[in-house]
């Protein structure tokens, strides 16, 4: 049999008690302007009967059930809400929004009109329930919507945003001198672009530090592993380091590979032309090199027939030494990188006989922030002396220089 058309049953202007009052705005809640265009469930029953639903079926919801499981409650509650958003059936045993008051179109315009017409508020302890909210809120202005903030675990975050009839009425409501306090807790109260403004500023900020962090991290690891690398080179090389010092003006790098053949083999040569003191790196032990070189020399080693003093190593002394040697040939190396960088190719270049600078153990040596083997060539590779000696010493080029070792 064909239902009779629906009329709309006339509104009572009795007095709502409190429970009415909190159901029919729960209900109209359900069908206003904030729910409903997100609300799957309640847009699907809609579609059914004309946009009508049954009261069996909206006691289903969770809060409205909370406060009622009575359809008379409901009935008189809608009976007597002046909002006129919802009518009822003739039967009274189905709901729906009012056709005279169709939902507003979602558009950029809308979103916009309501960001400017809502409020942030933050400071509500987190077991504040709506109802606290709603009491707490009433008779402060034309309130059409508050929503609670929630975790992803649904869990109430402290603070919610409040939509008002119109943008006039949210800035009457952030001049009141009756919201800045909530059960003894200080409020934080904002204006919906400010709260966006402000958290867009704050998440700007927070990606910098973040960032920042980050690098401050990756260069806090990277020194980690170039301090753990270089203490294990400093390990493997102990005892290898041999400081001299006199009057050598006359005495040139290659003098000491000429001094020390047969001996020892030098892997570098720390020294500058006309310099009074220096240090050679042996390729094994320093003191049983210098003593095999002082025994052939007749028990008393000179270089040039200039008296040198001696001395093996050890200790701070030896370790900062080759920490030295090892950052000269690391800033050649990237001197090198730079000028390979910018297309210039390798010569002869100054100091050493194979392009680049530092004599012998070109390309060798190099300390890149990982472990660093000290290299030789054969032992009868014979050095040369370059036409042109450079008047300051630096080391390591490029590592596609030809391998040669240090010496001049």
């Amino acid at each position: 049999m064909a239902e009779k058309k629906e009329e709309m049953s006339p509104i009572k202007k009795d007095e709502m008690s409190p429970i009415e009052e909190k159901v029919a705005r729960q209900m109209e809640y359900y069908f206003g302007d904030h729910n409903l265009p997100r609300d799957k469930f309640l847009k699907e029953q809609l579609q059914l009967d004309d946009g009508w639903v049954t009261l069996e079926t909206m006691l289903k919801f969770n809060r409205l059930k909370s406060l009622t499981t009575e359809t008379s409650v409901i009935i008189a509650a809608l009976q007597k809400s002046k909002t006129g958003i919802l009518e009822m059936s003739e039967d009274k045993t189905k709901v729906r929004r009012a056709p005279n008051k169709p939902l507003p179109e979602v558009n950029d315009d809308y979103k916009d009109a309501l960001k400017h017409k809502s409020v942030y508020m933050k400071g509500f302890p987190l077991e504040t329930s709506l109802d606290e909210v709603q009491e707490w809120l009433s008779e402060k202005g034309n309130i059409e919507n508050i929503q609670m903030r929630r975790t992803l675990q649904r869990q109430f975050k402290g603070s919610v945003f409040v939509c008002f009839d119109t943008e006039e009425s949210s800035k009457q409501f952030l001049e009141r001198s009756d919201i800045k306090s909530f059960k003894d807790n200080d409020m934080i109260v904002l204006s919906r672009e400010d709260y966006h403004a402000k958290k867009a500023e704050e998440r700007k900020l927070f990606k910098a530090e973040s960032k920042a962090k980050a690098k401050q991290d990756k260069d806090q690891q990277q020194q980690n592993a170039e301090d753990k690398e270089m203490g294990l080179l400093l390990d493997e090389q102990m005892g290898c380091l041999l400081k001299f010092s006199g009057e050598l003006e006359d005495v040139s790098r290659e003098d000491f590979h000429e001094l020390f053949s047969g001996h020892g083999k030098i892997k570098w040569v720390n020294f500058t032309r006309g310099a009074k003191e220096g240090t050679l790196l042996f390729d094994g032990s320093a003191k049983a090199a210098f003593d095999k070189a002082k025994e052939a020399n007749g028990g008393e080693l000179k270089i040039k027939n200039n008296s040198v003093n001696w001395q093996v190593l050890e200790g701070d002394d030896e370790k900062d030494e080759l920490k030295n040697i090892i950052d000269a040939q690391q800033e050649s190396y990237n001197r090198s990188k730079n000028r390979a960088s910018r297309g210039r190719s390798g010569g002869r270049g100054r100091g050493g006989r194979r392009g680049g600078r530092g004599g012998r153990d070109q390309g060798r040596s190099q300390y890149k922030g990982k472990k660093m083997k000290f290299e030789s060539d054969d032992e009868d590779e014979k050095p040369v002396v370059p036409k042109r000696e450079r008047e300051e010493e630096a080391i390591g080029p490029a590592a596609k220089v030809p391998k040669t070792e240090n010496g001049s």
